[in-house]
């Protein structure tokens, strides 16, 4: 067992991402071919959760198309997935929040972190 975490090290990429956890609102931009085009495509949703670790990492992002939720795993070490941007950072107190799935509305906002800015600490 040893020696397969030690070769997924040597052989798997690292990609430099930013740090993003369950809650977060990100946008994750995903590379298509079409035929012979290629084409970067964005999706944007709701962190569910993050699970694995190393290159088998996988996160779920789910988003609303209309009125239907609409969930997809990606892998952190897949060379489509191009960047990820993270564009709130959710209050939240667990780290797979699959109850979203359920809320409606209102009670399916997620609060968002109140990070302090450099003019705020003086």
């Amino acid at each position: 067992m040893d020696k397969i975490k030690q070769l997924e090290k040597e052989w798997a990429p690292v990609k430099e991402m930013e740090d993003f956890r369950a809650g977060d609102t990100i946008t994750v931009h995903y590379r298509i071919s079409e035929g012979n085009k290629e084409r970067i495509q964005q999706y944007q949703g709701v962190v569910i959760q993050r699970k694995g670790s190393g290159s088998t990492a996988t996160f779920t992002v789910r988003k609303m198309s209309g009125s239907i939720g609409v969930e997809r795993i990606f892998p952190l070490a897949s060379p489509f997935v191009d960047k990820v941007e993270v564009n709130k950072r959710g209050n939240v107190n667990r780290a797979r929040i699959y109850y979203i799935r359920e809320r409606r509305g209102k009670s399916a906002r997620i609060k968002e972190k109140r990070m302090a800015t450099a003019e705020e600490a003086k």
